[in-house]
């Protein structure tokens, strides 16, 4: 585990003397604040130190994030010893597993939501510094985004994994499961297998053990300098994660006390940081949506192309469940995110800062873990010798779309098949349960873009069950929509432009034919230009509602190639 350096030689006196906080409770005019706060509880004196907003996204219905309720009060602990006062507020954390299907399309629009209801909080108490508790897909990057428009003091601390379930038959994590659907849809599992594992996969709180989004941007914000080191791999009930989290609310004082904000942290060297890493752990495809709309909040241009440019040729040194065997325990066990830095050191910035003291390049340099070569190779004899994913362009994606290849077995790096159409996941999931899917198909999913869905749902299930009932060694899926990190397969994702603008997507009728290339970057449909034009000019947009936030998501919200921001990076 990363340790959190003390303060560089001062004592809490000195650090004192030269802090000063948002507020006065000296002054006059503060007389109502102090007032309400004396209310909460209180004391006058303890409003004069640094007052830390403790952002908790804690919840009963997430067991990502359920165990917050405990742990934040280790963090208030190192806050009030350190000198500050704590102030716990929280915010939504839906979890994208309990909402598929029609609950998916509140998902992805939930992270501005979220970014939004912080930034309003934060500033209205104008508290001093922050501590982020988040884990799950959308929250993580919600709060990424909040952190950098507040630009205060602030550290982030993620829950820690999930237990694995030790059966008879093995290990299983939380995507076994989704696969179980599919075996179960075409009798390979019985039922009673099936029910035992409803039951007990998901063994406990704590982030599913896979390298799915949530993993993913918990793992980004310990390398972009945020977070822990460790933070998101250990498990969630570990005594370690109790004292990690005392050590977050110590140092964010410290922070506070020295001024060192957000930006001090967070540079356009951090953020290359982190994507570099996401692309050599086989990460997430929902990473590109969330990096790109946090450098959209810090004003850094990144787009669909910059994020390609950054990560295709980093070496992918390890990937996890569901593209291989390996879970985040065995991930931590083997080294940890540590040792996946250490191992592509060279293409990380050395001089990036770390909130919990120094920089990348002395953490690598005193980083001693045992690194177990099984899980995590070596930049020189790597996985993949470019990154995890590949993005994609074509006459059926012009402005591009992504892949996470270290999902996809090899025999399916190049497919040419069958277009089945579908204008939404609930006509693709009712295929899929009649079974009418044949190997060779290539499935089409439009009309689930940003404003198509609206809201950008995840084929998180289909994908998931193509893997359950054999197929995704056969069968491709494309579409405007996007997918779970833990899928595998050939599941290609945010095509652009989307169906509902009139991307080429939306032209494609059953039986076309189409051609996938991930070695040559391509993805091409049979049909010529002005076939093309023509379709396109009849299309009928389908009844896809929005009512109440998805009707001002969908007029607001831009292109998945810029991030899905909606209420961030328009400043008249």
């Amino acid at each position: 585990m990363g340790t959190i350096d003390k303060i560089n030689g001062e004592t809490e006196e000195n650090t004192m003397e030269s802090w000063k906080g948002n507020r006065t409770p000296s002054n006059p005019q503060e007389g109502y604040y102090v007032g309400l706060m004396n209310a909460c509880g209180y004391r006058t004196k303890d409003l004069e130190k640094p007052v830390i907003g403790i952002v908790n996204s804690f919840t009963d219905v997430n067991p990502g994030h359920r165990a917050f309720k405990e742990l934040v009060g280790y963090v208030k602990e190192g806050v009030w010893a350190a000198g500050g006062t704590p102030a716990e507020f929280n915010v939504p954390a839906p979890c994208d597993g309990m909402a598929q299907g029609e609950g998916m399309h509140f998902i992805l629009p939930s992270r501005d939501l979220i970014a939004g209801s912080i930034q309003a909080m934060a500033s209205a108490h104008g508290f001093d510094g922050l501590v982020f508790l988040c884990s799950c897909d959308k929250i993580v990057p919600g709060m990424l985004m909040a952190a950098a428009a507040l630009n205060k003091p602030c550290m982030f601390l993620t829950a820690g994994s999930m237990l694995p379930y030790e059966a008879d038959e093995g290990t299983y994590v939380t995507p076994d499961l989704k696969e179980s659907i599919g075996q179960r849809n075409i009798d390979a599992i019985s039922e009673e297998t099936f029910t035992r594992f409803r039951e007990n996969i998901c063994f406990s709180c704590g982030t599913c053990s896979m390298y799915g989004t949530a993993n993913t941007m918990g793992v980004f914000a310990e390398v972009i300098g945020l977070c822990p080191i460790d933070s998101t791999t250990m498990l969630f009930c570990s005594s370690a994660k109790y004292k990690q989290a005392r050590d977050v609310g110590e140092r964010i004082v410290t922070l506070t006390k020295e001024g060192v904000r957000f930006s001090d942290i967070v540079t356009e060297a951090s953020l290359k940081n982190g994507l570099r890493h996401v692309a050599a752990t086989g990460g997430s495809t929902n990473a590109q949506l969330h990096i790109c709309a946090l450098a959209r909040v810090m004003g850094i241009p990144m787009d669909l192309a910059a994020f390609d440019e950054i990560q295709r040729d980093v070496p992918c040194v390890a990937k996890f469940k569901p593209s291989s065997k390996f879970n985040m325990y065995d991930y931590y066990k083997a080294g940890g995110v540590g040792a996946t830095m250490k191992a592509i050191e060279r293409y990380l910035d050395p001089d990036a800062r770390l909130a919990t003291g120094g920089t990348v390049g002395e953490f690598l340099a005193r980083f001693r873990r045992r690194i177990d070569p099984e899980i995590i190779h070596t930049a020189d004899e790597p996985l993949y010798p470019d990154g995890c994913f590949a993005v994609l362009h074509g006459n059926l994606a012009p402005a591009g779309c992504i892949v996470k290849k270290s999902g996809v077995v090899p025999e399916m790096f190049h497919h040419r098949g069958p277009a089945v159409c579908f204008d939404s996941e609930d006509d693709l999931r009712a295929a899929m349960t009649e079974k009418s899917i044949k190997p060779g198909d290539v499935l089409v999913i439009r009309y689930e873009g940003p404003k198509g869905g609206p809201g950008m749902r995840e084929m998180s299930i289909p994908a998931a069950m193509l893997v359950g009932m054999g197929l995704h060694t056969s069968c491709a899926m494309v579409t405007d929509g996007r997918y779970s990190g833990a899928t595998r397969g050939p599941c290609i994702g945010h095509v652009s432009p989307e169906a509902w603008d009139g991307g080429p997507i939306a032209a494609v009728r059953d039986g076309d034919m189409i051609e996938i290339d991930i070695d040559r970057h391509t993805i091409h449909l049979e049909v010529s230009d002005e076939e093309l034009t023509e379709r396109l000019g009849h299309i009928k947009r389908p009844a896809h509602p929005a009512p109440g936030v998805l009707g001002a998501y969908r007029k607001a919200v831009d292109s998945v190639n810029e991030g899905c921001t909606w209420l961030y990076g328009k400043e008249e």
